[in-house]
């Protein structure tokens, strides 16, 4: 197989045609839509697949679910304890992936987790119950570029884009390798440290964008610490769109169900269209 080399890193070379959410997020680049993609923590609650559905009805053009994972690095305390709770409720991958097949949200899903969960359940078997469960594609934020090899493998059989992370503090000469194995779009990573919301955006976040949009035709995302309508504009001044999770779990740990999700979703999407049309 052809493959992305770069001073002895060699990976597997990606599939040459956009799947399901790269086609979805390009396509509303192409009509001047900033892209929203909400987080949502998988097994939270009984109304954790009504969540979903009300994110994308509210203007979500893709979403993230995340399964749950005793010890995630990159979270922060608001979705660490969505991740608890979950998990003391009995969400496993397999749940999850159950509830996730009956879930028409009519956006592409993306699902989030660390790179223990795949192994153990076995690349293959993992990546393939992603597509079962009609999931389009799936970050590993723990995984890092040199070792991709074998998830990317895996998931390029099952039909599974892999998205990847870029990292502020990346030097120049490894944004173009990230972004050539990257698919669905490639995630900034706005700030160092874990997920949160924050008070104000951080510089580091229109860095990032900045440097990947240089770099890339692939849609550029930023994530961690994006935490309001304001911020989520300020950022896509040089983005294509954001990534919201902590900001949108706590209200649903707050008691927001569906309808305050949606609502503050909604704002997001609201605020958008009116800075960017």
């Amino acid at each position: 197989m052809a493959a992305v080399v770069d001073e002895g890193l060699t990976i597997p070379a990606p599939p040459s045609e956009p799947g399901t959410l790269e086609t979805a997020l390009r396509a509303g680049r192409a009509e001047g839509r900033k892209l929203l993609v909400p987080y949502v923590t998988g097994g939270l609650g009984e109304d954790w697949a009504e969540i979903v559905r009300a994110v994308a009805d509210a203007g979500a053009d893709a979403i993230e679910v995340g399964i749950p994972f005793s010890d995630p690095v990159m979270d922060g305390p608001v979705i660490q304890e969505a991740s608890e709770l979950a998990l003391r409720a009995g969400a496993t991958p397999v749940t999850v992936f159950d509830e996730l097949r009956t879930i028409d949200a009519g956006v592409p899903i993306a699902v989030m987790t660390y790179y223990n969960l795949a192994f153990h359940m076995g690349l293959e078997r993992f990546a393939e119950s992603l597509a079962a469960a009609g999931v389009s594609a799936a970050i590993l934020p723990d995984l890092p570029l040199e070792e991709v090899g074998p998830w990317a493998t895996a998931a390029d059989a099952a039909g599974v884009e892999t998205v990847l992370l870029a990292a502020p503090t990346a030097p120049d000469d490894r944004l173009p390798v990230v972004c050539a194995r990257a698919r669905g779009f490639v995630y900034a990573v706005g700030l160092l440290g874990v997920t949160g919301e924050r008070d104000a955006l951080a510089a580091s976040s229109l860095v990032i964008a900045r440097r990947l949009k240089a770099v890339t035709d692939m849609p550029v995302l930023v994530g961690v610490g994006v935490s309001s309508p304001a911020q989520a504009v300020e950022v896509c001044a040089e983005a294509d769109g954001v990534v919201i999770g902590s900001a949108l779990m706590r209200r649903v740990l707050e008691g927001a169900g569906p309808v305050g999700a949606g609502a503050f979703i909604a704002e997001v999407r609201a605020a958008l269209d009116d800075a960017f049309r």
